[in-house]
């Protein structure tokens, strides 16, 4: 696969996401949201950075069964219960991410939702990569 991050002049730098992905290649996978869930299907971790980091190793961990790497996502949308704590708490999850993740971003959206599928989730993420 290749991937080509375009982030033109003329928007505001990104910071943590991509504005554009060119993505080539022969599969594409669809990645189910992801939330903090345990082999158990329990909620774990009671803020939003440990559910976080639980919800981009359970979306990371489906996109490897598929054969995937993190350099081949495309596109993610977290879906978080409260954007104003994502916002402050926006330098501990970059540092999860590119922990877990690398640095190679996708094209990335946060939209706030009242709830999510399992009451205690405070965030989901899904989205779809790219593979060879």
């Amino acid at each position: 696969m290749s991937t080509e991050r375009v982030n033109p002049p003329h928007l505001s730098p990104p910071a943590g996401f991509s504005h554009a992905v060119v993505a080539t290649g022969t599969r594409v996978v669809f990645l189910a949201g992801q939330t903090a869930l345990d082999t158990d299907g329990k909620v774990v971790g009671e803020g939003l950075v440990e559910q976080f980091e639980r919800a981009l190793t359970n979306l990371l961990g489906a996109l490897t069964a598929a054969g995937g790497t993190p350099a081949d996502l495309a596109r993610v949308t977290v879906y978080a219960t409260d954007v104003a704590d994502y916002r402050t708490r926006a330098a501990e999850l970059g540092g999860i991410w590119r922990r877990l993740a690398g640095r190679n971003y996708p094209a990335m959206a946060v939209v706030q939702v009242v709830r999510l599928w399992d009451e205690e989730a405070l965030v989901e993420l899904d989205g779809f990569a790219v593979l060879p």
